[in-house]
This record gives structure tokens, sequence and C-alpha cells, in this order.
């Protein structure tokens, strides 16, 4: 499994809506448009395709990039959780 994160910036709000609530399903929201989804590459490739159906390919864009396994993962700000609230999906970095 690896861990990717997938970000998507559209255009239209009904096509918004129906990509966000597809991701809420399948990733773990970290911001209102960025996602982290455990996967392997073919679990990958089927999110994408699906999302594919949804989107207007010359108005909207959704990436996903490869998050190394040793690489440095950290986070500045305000939590995604209130403090001594843990959620079992969102890993211990984060």
């Amino acid at each position: 499994m690896t861990e990717f994160i997938v970000c998507y910036d559209i255009t239209d709000a009904k096509r918004l809506g129906r990509v966000h609530r597809a991701l809420c399903k399948e990733a773990v929201p970290l911001q209102y448009s960025v996602f982290l989804f455990d996967g392997d590459d073919r679990q990958l490739k089927n999110l994408m395709q699906a999302l594919a159906t949804m989107i207007d390919t010359r108005k909207d864009d959704v990436r996903a990039y490869p998050i190394p396994a040793r690489g440095l993962k950290a986070r500045l700000g305000k939590p995604a959780l209130p403090e001594g609230i843990q959620w079992g999906a969102l890993p211990v970095q984060w």
C-alpha cells in the first residue's frame, strides 16, 4: 500500500460536490480539496477513472501525488481534529 495526496480544482459547484462526496468515501480529507488516499496503484487508477467520469476535463483538474514511504510528513497550523480526538483512519504523523 502507498499513500497518495489527491487534490482537485473544480469550476462547477455541482461537479465539485460530486467529486468531494466521492473522495470522502475513498480517502481521508486533510483540507477541503486535499485528500489522503491509501491504496495501491490499481486502486488509485480505479479512483481516478471514477473521478474522470464526474469532471469536465477542459475546465477541471484532479491530481494524485505519491508520498514517498520515507518522505517527510509534517503539518503546520490548525490540526485537522480538536485536541484529544484521534481518528484511526488518519495516520499519526498527520
